[in-house]
């Protein structure tokens, strides 16, 4: 069976993260370094200009509150969507934070709307919705951990607090939820031993062998070698006479 499907570490699982994290930490300190507030490139709800902001958004934040409040759970989502659904996370990324930019520059208010929180709801949503759909015990088991760690986010797709975009939370949720219908992912394949298989022969196990029907220890089960047999055909020579 191909290990292709198996749950197995990568390079992504590290380095991607690392990089979103720097990419956003990044711009905030070349905004401090040169003095320049960023924010005007967020996104401007049903403005031609505003569009811009469904790219640069995720990498503008107001305060190093803002930012230090999205790191952890960004870099964390981003690595357990790379771990467990490494196939589709690049499309998750990057299909998530446009539509869901889209969506919030459709239906939001009259602001400039930044911050990488709007992803960090795709991937929420994705993980949780698709873990269900999957009803794979350990997929299953991610997506409640999604609710124990980040079930309180729910409060915030609604306009409880002022000055929180719930309209970008909104916008991912529901982008997380339509990408976790329209991605067919290809389930975990729990990599299984010989003897865990339906179809095991305990007679034609290598290690069994090794063993009586007692449990006593069978020092070698060598087979034994066949006997070479050698024939030899004398043929007598004739002496031959010089004349």
């Amino acid at each position: 069976m191909s290990s292709e499907n198996h749950l197995k570490f990568s390079n992504s699982v590290l380095f991607i993260p690392l990089f979103v994290v720097l990419s956003i930490w990044t711009v905030f300190w070349f905004e401090i370094k040169f003095n320049i507030n960023l924010n005007e490139f967020g996104i401007e709800p049903r403005s031609i200009k505003g569009l811009r902001g469904v790219l640069f958004s995720p990498f503008i934040h107001g305060s190093v509150e803002h930012l230090y409040n999205n790191t952890i759970p960004l870099a964390t989502l981003t690595a357990a969507i790379f771990y467990f659904y490494n196939k589709d996370a690049g499309k998750v990324l990057f299909f998530g934070a446009l539509f869901s930019g889209l969506l919030t520059w459709f239906i939001g208010r009259p602001s400039y709307h930044i911050g990488a929180s709007g992803l960090i709801y795709v991937l929420v949503s994705f993980i949780f919705f698709k873990g269900i759909f999957a009803r794979h015990y350990r997929l299953i088991a991610l997506s409640l951990a999604m609710v124990f760690l980040y079930g309180s986010m729910i409060w915030y797709i609604f306009p409880i607090k002022e000055g929180i975009s719930w309209e970008g939370h909104l916008s991912g949720f529901l982008v997380g939820l339509i990408l976790a219908l329209v991605f067919k992912t290809k389930l975990v394949i729990e990599k299984r031993y010989s003897w865990e298989r339906d179809d095991y022969n305990e007679e034609e196990d290598e290690f069994l062998k090794h063993f009586d029907e007692d449990g006593n220890f069978i020092e070698s089960v060598d087979p034994p070698i066949n006997e070479v047999k050698i024939s030899y055909h004398f043929k007598e020579k004739k002496d031959r006479e010089e004349g």
